[in-house]
């Protein structure tokens, strides 16, 4: 089945690159937009994964959801990144994410710009266009750090950037790449060590948190005791090596 998600991923990457004058739409909240891909990309995964798995239910960023079950579940984000998108910066992914037990079981992030295939199947590993993947060795010191600023929710603009700025004086450097599902990726196959937000949603890392941790890698949903993808919440994700600094970072300025 990862092959099959695998290759409708690649399809929807050409429906985004078909699609790259679609027309823009606001959402609710401050600079939140979605285009008329995004709609298109999610109309086709939403009919071509209920015919790959009949039995599975659908929760994805472009349509109301119903809360997370137990039952297998494809947790999609369309085009994670639509202001990249927007603004033809060709850093944007279709991130497709299963669920069973509202856990992922398997993962596909993929970046059409690049053709960059990430996936991941629960117990068998991470790969990059089928080559085994892995998080680096770097030292926390020495670490990229790569962030999110959650941008729709001002009350968490302050904790965001004391964190990033602690980061910042602490490690190696900083990156903001607009796609939390790419720097997951990133972190994954060691182009980064540290990847953080505090506030993400459920189809921005259902993908990316399993390739990350099939890579060796530590991944953490902010105030919970495992990684919970039933809402929003603010995530870390590492290397081992950087993990332990990274999380003290994260509770003594953003949590």
């Amino acid at each position: 089945m990862l092959n099959q998600i695998m290759e409708l991923a690649r399809a929807s990457g050409r429906i985004m690159l078909q699609h790259q004058h679609a027309a823009i739409h606001q959402k609710e909240g401050h600079f939140n937009f979605v285009t008329d891909a995004d709609v298109a990309v999610q109309t086709f995964l939403k009919k071509e994964l209920a015919a790959l798995l009949p039995a599975s239910r659908f929760f994805a960023e472009e349509q109301e959801n119903e809360p997370l079950t137990d039952a297998p579940t494809f947790v999609v984000d369309p085009i994670d990144g639509t202001l990249n998108f927007m603004r033809r910066r060709n850093m944007s992914a279709v991130s497709i994410g299963l669920l069973e037990n509202k856990r992922p079981v398997m993962g596909v992030v993929y970046n059409p710009y690049a053709d960059e295939m990430f996936s991941a199947a629960s117990g068998q590993g991470a790969f990059l266009n089928g080559q085994a993947i892995h998080v680096s060795q770097t030292p926390f010191e020495n670490a990229m750090v790569c962030f999110g600023t959650s941008p729709y929710d001002a009350d968490l603009v302050s904790r965001s950037m004391n964190a990033a700025r602690q980061f910042l004086l602490r490690a190696g450097d900083l990156r903001r790449g607009g796609s939390a599902a790419i720097d997951l990726c990133d972190v994954a196959c060691g182009r980064a060590d540290i990847f953080f937000e505090l506030r993400l949603r459920p189809w921005d890392v259902a993908a990316g948190s399993l390739i990350v941790q099939e890579a060796g890698g530590f991944f953490l949903s902010l105030g919970h005791d495992r990684p919970y993808y039933d809402d929003a919440c603010g995530i870390l994700a590492s290397s081992k090596a950087c993990a332990e600094k990274a999380k003290k970072i994260l509770e003594d300025e953003a949590l």
